[in-house]
């Protein structure tokens, strides 16, 4: 007897978008994160960045799901903007947050799909099960809360949890609760300093964690870094040169999303991990995503498709692509 096997969906896994009761609920806080109106235009105030202009249009869902069609994807992940620090504030604080994102994208409902987003403080593996239930696909957690073997012991409960239910992990750039503060930003910092500095350190910090801490205890856990992990593979031959881990690169359980970045980056990482390890991920509204694949076609198919589908545990769709 013939089964038809589908063909994977062609999937966007990194995408943001902020339901209605999410920014209502930041445009009260008294404390970052919050919105806050600025003449004609909204601002976006986090610990220890410089204020970001905020335009609730970016975050319509009709509007996305247009866009997708005119990307020629189907489906978009969505997760929650982790620099906020959402995660890492008391629980009191968090959860009405956190709820307000989970249970606003899980209502919307194809073409998007969700990362579920959990509280830190401290960390409770039954808020993995609950998510996964209501229908997320997996787990998002902060980069800066796997930095080492102490995040990733604290953090341990729910990774083990994802690896029981077959449930992979997206490493998003992002603030862990026992990161200390840096502060104030000074001023004239721009923008876009933290995302250059920060969230690249973080990343790669975090996957090298993985790399000696995590991986040893959860050998079955599909992870996904975003941004490349901050270019974590390319330093693989200094890894080998210093005694760490460098069969990490070959870790075929562990994933990379594309997001803003363009051909030599990606094109230098394939030659590190290989093109089956790369996924696509676009970090829409936050940057524009790029107008092609810069790997070709037989590349790009594997990043939105068959690599995707391996990455979020669907064999079935994998062998079809």
């Amino acid at each position: 007897m013939l089964h038809h096997v589908r063909a994977p969906q062609r999937t966007d896994i990194h995408q943001h978008l902020w339901p209605e009761a999410l920014v209502s609920a930041l445009t009260w806080r008294r404390e970052p994160p919050f919105i806050r109106r600025s003449g004609s235009q909204w601002v976006l105030r986090l610990h220890d960045e410089p204020a970001h202009r905020f335009d609730p249009a970016d975050h319509d869902p009709v509007v996305r799901a247009q866009q997708l069609t005119a990307d020629g994807v189907q489906r978009a992940l969505l997760a929650i903007s982790s620099p906020l620090g959402i995660e890492s504030l008391p629980r009191d604080e968090a959860e009405p947050l956190l709820e307000a994102h989970n249970a606003g994208l899980l209502a919307l409902g194809e073409p998007f799909a969700v990362w579920g987003a959990v509280s830190l403080r401290p960390p409770d593996p039954a808020d993995v099960d609950r998510l996964l239930d209501a229908g997320a696909i997996g787990l998002s957690l902060p980069a800066g809360a796997l930095s080492g073997p102490e995040g990733l012991d604290r953090c341990g409960p729910l990774l083990e949890r994802l690896e029981r239910r077959g449930a992979p992990l997206l490493v998003h750039p992002g603030p862990g609760p026992w990161r200390v503060s840096r502060g104030a930003v000074e001023p004239g910092t721009p923008g876009w300093w933290p995302a250059l500095t920060r969230y690249v350190a973080d990343m790669n910090t975090a996957w090298h964690a993985f790399a000696a801490f995590g991986r040893p205890q959860h050998r079955k856990l599909r992870v996904v870094f975003a941004m490349l992990a901050g270019g974590a593979p390319l330093h693989g031959e200094r890894l080998a040169g210093r005694g760490g881990p460098a069969h990490a690169l070959a870790d075929e359980r562990v994933f990379y999303d594309t997001s803003s970045y363009g051909e030599r980056t990606i094109d230098a990482v394939v030659r590190c991990v290989g093109v089956d390890q790369l996924v696509y991920g676009s970090d829409r509204p936050v940057v524009e995503p790029l107008p092609a694949c810069p790997l070709g076609s037989a590349a790009a198919a594997a990043m939105v498709a068959g690599n995707v589908a391996r990455l979020l545990g669907d064999v079935r769709s994998a062998v079809a692509a």
